[in-house]
């Protein structure tokens, strides 16, 4: 990074088909997982788990991969290819092996909807936010 920057201008910098999907200036996410990836990314570099340009040849990687698999371009998600770059990269350098990943993602999909977000008897649900 250069003089003046910050760690959070590091994601934003992207340019050509490794940009970050955007609508007037903003980030564009279509689905909650998708910010979720995003900001787990940036809190990690952030963190000092990975340097940004390690994250960003990984992402550049992913792209350039999926679009020689794909040369029609139906069916692209910007954020797959985020979150397998994330995980080329956490796996790459031995912070959380891919095996690990994959096997806690599966046990956090397999719960029921709501299991993190239990009531308790005779609890309203008017805690600001919809179910």
């Amino acid at each position: 990074m250069t003089a003046g920057t910050t760690h959070r201008e590091a994601p934003l910098a992207y340019e050509g088909a490794a940009a970050p999907p955007r609508s007037n200036g903003e980030l564009v996410f279509t689905e909650p997982w998708e910010s979720r990836a995003f900001g787990m990314a940036v809190s990690l570099h952030d963190a000092g788990a990975f340097a940004w340009p390690v994250f960003q040849q990984a992402l550049i990687a992913r792209v350039a991969e999926w679009e020689a698999a794909h040369p029609d371009g139906v069916g692209y998600r910007y954020y797959e290819q985020w979150l397998s770059a994330l995980e080329d990269v956490l796996d790459g350098d031995g912070t959380v092996p891919l095996a690990q990943a994959r096997s806690r993602a599966g046990e956090l999909a397999g719960r029921p909807a709501g299991y993190d977000h239990e009531h308790a008897p005779g609890e309203g649900h008017g805690h600001g936010h919809g179910h």
